[in-house]
């Protein structure tokens, strides 16, 4: 085969290359295939099979089986260990000789007792036992007919090779010279000279070579190598390549295979750091290295070894890379905390960039939180999905809702997972966005979301551009040396403030619904267990804060946070295993607040005559309340007037208490829930016309099974319940309650869902008109339009909230309330909160159950700060806690008060690494500017202001003063204090 003379056709002599390289017909002139020379199959090869995922010492002293090359293994989930005898021929002996084995499952090579995925094998006449360790699913899971498509239990996994080879190393390297030639000329354009620059050498090379003779190669390579040198200008972009293995915690698979997907890929990355010292890699996620740590200690010592050379690179600051919206604000503070202090123990050093390539929106709140934790840079690449609005910055300062701003870089080429090739420079080059404002930016190369990592391949490609005229710079580089050039390079970057909206995947505010109530009940039960278990150890009695079990329990839950489990994006094992860890977090938290609480008891109750029944009640939120409660006994419900975060003792029932001021008004189909239609796995896209965006096909839930009935007459509480079918199987139950002294409705519901590609929706048209309706977002709340003005107007046609979203006019609005969802819309004057979903991808049983919650209607005067809708929305999703007291008393007791109610105290908590502090985190919820004073009774001898670290602020230290510790607040600003208690 010979090369196209000059004159030919351009098209021509790129098809002649392209043949030279793989065209099968012509064996004498496929390159490709002369890559492996001889072949050699095992002396002897074995296996044995387990349904669990066991470690290597267990797996060598199982009984192995032989097996063959063509069998298959399985089913879905299965493990199969592999016994490998090889014995290299002498005559190889100078040969460079690898081992190839081919499967679709996963595999990890095993040798001495460690990981080790060698492909290099030695010399001739050497003899190996190695030890593969298959994982009989894919790289994304099992899914049957689609990636995202539910696991099939019943596939099997094929060996398709077993063997040792010759590689013949020069046919690789002309190989890698003739690619890299043939995509310039391909993809630079018939406008570039150096794109026929780059055919012409081609053709040469192809002229030169004599595909039966290598020693005509370096004379070809020679060819290619005149052309990489040629220089660039200094005007030229600058691409930072950084290895990098996005995994995903939990998606496709469960949590046990992605603990072995960290093996694999990094284990990867450590044999190619060895080959190439210069190879960088970014890893994220403090829970995975901690799991390498357990699991894998020989590999964990080894990557210790590469980060103290700076090549394996710790980034994030995070336990996981979280879902962006759905955790709380201090879920999101002990994200970073467990995080860093990972780090810091493990490598000596926190993150500096966080790092979140993947997940489904950015909370406004997110660029305070990261400047309290150490971290000024960030980078992610999602918004690149965006579904109708094309994001117009990859470089730029994201500025959140208190004012703190970040430095934000998107990698051009919009992926995380790149492989190093010339179509992906030229992509990062021409699709950035703030090209002028600067001249560099990230390219993320290796396999990702399944692992896998970069490849010995990637590097040889880029090494290749690295200087080369015609194509942008490329430099193996590190997160800190691009940041540091964005910095030098800032002045002329725009500023986006507030979120950060991802158009798509909305669906995941709502699906796997009890994953969504599993995580606002714990973080309840974690809060509340801490704020108690450090009232009892401040009190000074015995009791023993539980640092290290809180610490657990967080963990599990920052790990359900991951963004394809709390969002629901996950198959059915993921779930089970997240609802398991929800359980665990419900009975050790249980058991430590009994403890708290006990202790508690014993240092404030006071013996007193008689057998008098009494209750104790316990206030863990900030502020005093008067409520209606339920407990067993004839009389049933009693009004509680409770102290700040503290305890009340009532010995006595109010009785008689009346409601005569309000009234239920239900319609004949209270709540007017719809039913909408379902149309993608994750996400439920509206229907775009000429002039605006159809939401839903939607229709109105009206099949009453049981008709309206008084199941409280009133007094303390009055209540109204019915039923409703929905579909042909599908029931939907409400209690409509009313209590004296509450200012809302509440919507107490249990649904039997088993619908297929259904929503589930409640909506209340409101007499309110405003152009923006207000949501509650982690430490304060944002203003979203009612109205689809523009395409980013309706592209939010369904947004994330928390605990509240409230549409007010001047002097009155609706509130809607929630224990428990976070998808929610308000679209003219209709409030809307998405309740239960129906996808079948990629788990087909999702929110197939029983479900309960509970939401709540409050109309109310004025604003909604002034009416306390914030702190109703407190109420309802941290009850008190009422613990009966019999022949005992005590007086109220308040540990903690704030004097402004737009002041919100969080966090009550032991201090990390003080065990004689109490830290105590706070925020300013309404949008407004000011002073606070925080009053505590606890023995306080010294008070500072401390990071999101609990690291002391510099000229942090507040005086104790009468009024307690004074506190300045900027809208929405988090303060954390530290308080050193005298023992």
């Amino acid at each position: 085969l010979r090369a196209a003379p000059p004159h030919c056709h351009r098209r021509t002599a790129l098809e002649r290359v392209e043949k030279f390289l793989s065209e099968i017909y012509f064996t004498d002139c496929n390159l490709r295939g002369r890559l492996f020379g001889d072949r050699c199959p095992p002396v002897s090869l074995s296996f044995f099979q387990t349904p669990r995922r066991i470690p290597y010492d267990e797996a060598v002293g199982q009984e192995f089986r032989p097996a063959k090359v063509g069998d298959s293994f399985g089913p879905t989930w299965e493990t199969c260990w592999f016994k490998v005898e090889l014995s290299i021929p002498q005559a190889w002996a100078g040969r460079e000789v690898h081992f190839v084995w081919e499967s679709d499952g996963e595999g990890m090579v095993w040798r001495d007792g460690q990981p080790v995925q060698v492909r290099r094998c030695g010399s001739g006449g050497r003899h190996l036992t190695l030890y593969v360790e298959l994982a009989c699913n894919g790289l994304f899971g099992a899914g049957k007919g689609s990636m995202i498509a539910p696991p099939d239990p019943d596939r099997r996994f094929t060996l398709s090779k077993a063997e040792l080879v010759i590689f013949n190393r020069d046919v690789y390297e002309l190989l890698v010279d003739l690619e890299i030639l043939l995509d310039m000329a391909q993809l630079l354009g018939e406008e570039n000279q150096r794109s026929f620059q780059a055919l012409y050498t081609a053709n040469q090379m192809v002229n030169m070579c004599d595909v039966t003779d290598p020693s005509t190669f370096p004379a070809a390579r020679d060819l290619a190598a005149a052309i990489f040198s040629q220089r660039n200008g200094e005007s030229q972009h600058t691409i930072h390549a950084v290895g990098h293995c996005h995994i995903d915690s939990a998606w496709l698979w469960p949590y046990e295979e992605t603990i072995r997907k960290c093996a694999r890929s990094w284990v990867t990355v450590v044999r190619l750091m060895e080959r190439n010292p210069e190879l960088t890699f970014a890893c994220s996620q403090a829970q995975q290295f901690e799991w390498v740590r357990t699991w894998y200690p020989g590999l964990y010592t080894q990557i210790q070894e590469f980060v103290a050379k700076e090549q394996f690179i710790p980034v994030g600051g995070t336990w996981v890379e979280m879902d962006g919206n759905l955790p709380s604000g201090e879920s999101m503070v002990r994200q970073f905390l467990q995080g860093q202090l990972f780090f810091q123990e493990q490598f000596g050093r926190i993150c500096s960039e966080f790092w979140l390539p993947d997940t489904f929106g950015y909370s406004a709140q997110l660029p305070q939180l990261m400047r309290g934790c150490g971290i000024r840079r960030f980078l992610t690449q999602k918004l690149s999905w965006n579904l109708v609005n094309t994001f117009p910055h990859h470089t730029f300062f994201w500025e959140g809702i208190d004012g703190s701003r970040v430095l934000t870089h998107f990698p051009p080429g919009d992926s995380y997972g790149m492989h190093g090739r010339v179509e992906e420079m030229l992509k990062t080059v021409k699709n950035n966005k703030d090209k002028g404002r600067v001249n560099h930016s990230a390219l993320l190369f290796g396999f990702g979301d399944g692992g896998g990592g970069p490849t010995q391949k990637m590097l040889d490609r880029m090494k290749r551009m690295s200087d080369t005229d015609g194509l942008p710079r490329v430099q193996i580089s590190t997160p800190d040396r691009l940041f540091s050039v964005l910095e030098k390079e800032s002045s002329q970057l725009c500023t986006w403030v507030g979120e950060l909206f991802l158009e798509l995947h909305n669906g995941t505010y709502t699906t796997q619904a009890q994953i969504k109530k599993g995580n606002r009940e714990c973080e309840r039960i974690l809060h509340d267990v801490e704020v108690l278990s450090t009232l009892a150890m401040a009190r000074g009695g015995m009791f023993q804060y539980p640092a290290s079990q809180l610490q657990q329990l967080w963990r599990l839950l920052l790990l359900n946070q991951f963004h394809d489990v709390l969002p629901g994006s996950c198959i059915q094992l993921v779930v089970e295993d997240a609802l398991q860890y929800y359980t665990e977090i419900r009975r050790v938290g249980a058991r430590l607040q009994e403890e708290a609480v006990q202790s508690l008891c014993r240092e404030l109750l006071q013996p007193k005559a008689g057998s008098t029944k009494s209750t104790l009640v316990l206030n863990t939120l900030p502020w005093e309340r008067t409520e209606v409660i339920s407990r067993t006994g004839p009389a049933g419900t009693e009004t509680l007037g409770t102290s700040n975060a503290g305890v009340t003792h009532v010995s006595e029932f109010l009785t008689g208490a009346e409601a005569a001021d309000k009234e239920i008004h239900v319609s004949p189909c209270p709540g007017q829930g719809l039913l909408t239609c379902q149309i993608t796995p994750w996400d439920f896209i509206p229907l775009q016309t000429s002039s605006a965006f159809i939401p839903f096909s939607r229709k109105p839930v009206t099949m009453l099974l049981k008709p309206l009935e008084i199941t409280l007459a009133g007094g303390l509480r009055g209540s109204v319940s019915f039923s409703l079918q929905i579909g042909k199987s599908s029931t939907l139950t409400q209690e409509i309650i009313l209590d004296a002294t509450c200012p809302y409705l509440r919507f107490l519901t249990q649904v039997e869902w088993k619908e297929a590609h259904k929503f589930l929706k409640v909506e209340f048209p409101v007499q309110v008109r405003s152009t923006n309706a207000t949501y509650e977002i982690q430490f304060g709340h944002l203003q979203r339009p009612t109205h689809w003005n523009t395409s980013w107007d309706w592209a939010r046609f369904e947004v994330w909230a928390h605990k509240w979203l409230d549409l007010s006019e001047h002097g009155f609005g609706v509130a809607l309330l929630n224990d428990c969802k976070y998808g929610a819309s308000a679209h003219g004057n209709i409030l809307s909160l998405s309740l239960l979903r129906a996808p079948k991808s990629p788990d087909a049983t999702a929110d197939i159950a029983h479900h309960q919650f509970t939401y709540a209607v409050m109309p109310h005067l004025g604003s909604f700060q002034d009416a306390g809708v914030i702190q109703c929305a407190y109420n309802m999703n941290f009850p008190l806690h009422a613990v009966p007291a019999s022949s005992a008393q005590c007086p109220a007791w308040s540990a903690f008060s704030v004097s402004s109610p737009a002041v919100v105290l969080e966090t009550v908590k032991q201090a990390e690494d003080r065990p004689e502090a109490v830290v105590v985190r706070l925020y300013e919820a309404h949008g407004s500017t000011v002073v606070a004073w925080l009053q505590t009774s606890l023995p306080v001898k010294e008070a500072m202001l401390c990071d999101l670290l609990e690291r002391p602020a510099a000229q942090g230290r507040l005086p104790l003063e009468q009024r307690g510790m004074r506190l300045s607040f900027t809208p929405f600003r988090v303060l954390t204090v530290l308080l050193v208690l005298r023992r």
